[in-house]
């Protein structure tokens, strides 16, 4: 199963995510696995301005684009659209009493924040990650085999 971009977005098997989850922090897991969030204004990717793209931290697939990152001043990383839509996955969520739209990782189902349609030209969304969600590859610098299209892109 292939995105439109050539990445590969086959679903993880339970083995593979329990193999890449073992290599996780504990607040890396807490996040990731458990669908946590982690405190406004302290995660290290909020005032990054390289560019380059954003990959989830679990499996590698590639999910923002610097070009896609804009300051919401809410204290993580928001994005208007990410590289390929077919790479996060939006799940209703009802919890702590509010209405709300998840977005986990299309591959491995890794918690990566929430969706909310307050953000900017073009799309008018705001994608707000979770930094420990996320790996930062810059431009300049090649992209692990993980993060790398298996496929050629159209």
């Amino acid at each position: 199963m292939h995105s439109r971009s050539g990445h590969d977005i086959t679903p993880l098997t339970t083995e593979r995510v329990d193999a890449l989850a073992a290599a996780l922090s504990p607040e890396e897991a807490r996040v990731l696995l458990r669908k946590g969030t982690e405190p406004a204004f302290c995660g290290n990717l909020v005032d990054n301005h390289r560019e380059g793209v954003y990959a989830c931290r679990l499996c590698g697939l590639p999910l923002f684009s610097s070009r896609a990152k804009f300051d919401s001043g809410t204290g993580w990383p928001s994005f208007f659209q990410p590289v390929d839509p077919e790479h996060v996955r939006e799940i209703a969520d009802t919890s702590h009493g509010m209405r709300r739209t998840e977005i986990t990782c299309a591959r491995c189902d890794s918690h990566l924040g929430h969706v909310f349609a307050d953000g900017p030209r073009p799309t008018g969304l705001r994608f707000c990650l979770n930094s420990i969600s996320l790996v930062f590859h810059d431009d300049s610098a090649d992209l692990p085999p993980e993060s790398r299209p298996t496929t050629s892109m159209p």
